[in-house]
């Protein structure tokens, strides 16, 4: 991990060989190449985002770290870029997000060798985007809002329909009022038109249809 290797390189192709060539000489940590996590899992949360990731590779030393630095950005604000860190730990929590936005974000790691000051900047993640879920807040407005829209399309259609009813009201009357239909007797009579249908409409008519006031005549003496 400490020393400082070099290396001489020569090609074959059978019986023709190169000359050997000196490679120049490195060290792992201080000329190492360091790549983005190797997995990174993102939990989106109540305007928040947990982000998990592991180390591109594993460190034996204890005076080098592992430093993790996240760029985030609103999606539809893709100029406007943030840039958090460092952290030295693996587990990361995003609070203080707006609810239900989509964020995108990128991790680079940052190897640190404090014994002779060294730092390797690494390289950006894939550009990764989630969702912020609804917070208490959030989600009672929403409520609010379906609530309140929903009265007032239901408030909407009753005045639509009562404008409808007033203006249409005798094609509406026409549409729901009972059909006619033949009296009791009359119905008997064309089931079976031998039967006394009139002599039954005679008996059965009551006499206060018949009944009249009575009338006096009066006569006055004529004038001579």
């Amino acid at each position: 991990m400490h020393f400082n290797i070099s290396l001489r390189v020569r090609a074959e192709l059978e019986e023709p060989v190169s000359t050997w060539v000196t490679v120049p000489w490195f060290q792992h940590l201080r000329n190492v190449t360091v790549g983005p996590p190797e997995n990174i899992w993102v939990t989106p949360g109540e305007g928040s985002l947990i982000i998990r990731l592991s180390p591109p590779f594993d460190i034996y030393d204890s005076t080098v770290t592992l430093q993790y630095y996240v760029h985030y950005w609103e999606k539809e604000k893709a100029g406007i870029q943030n840039v958090a860190g460092p952290f030295m730990t693996n587990s990361i929590v995003f609070n203080d997000l707006k609810p239900l936005r989509v964020y995108c974000l990128q991790v680079k790691v940052q190897l640190l060798w404090t014994t002779l000051n060294i730092s390797r900047p690494g390289h950006l993640s894939n550009i990764s985007c989630y969702e912020t879920m609804a917070d208490a807040s959030t989600k009672l407005q929403q409520v609010i809002l379906i609530a309140m829209g929903t009265f007032l399309l239901l408030l909407a259609m009753a005045g639509a329909c009562l404008f409808l009813v007033l203006k249409y009201r005798d094609l509406v009357k026409y549409w729901f009022q009972s059909p006619p239909s033949n009296p009791v007797q009359i119905e008997e009579y064309l089931k079976d038109p031998a039967q006394p249908v009139l002599d039954a409409l005679d008996k059965d008519s009551s006499p206060t249809e018949d009944a009249w006031d009575s009338v006096s005549v009066v006569v006055f003496p004529e004038k001579e």
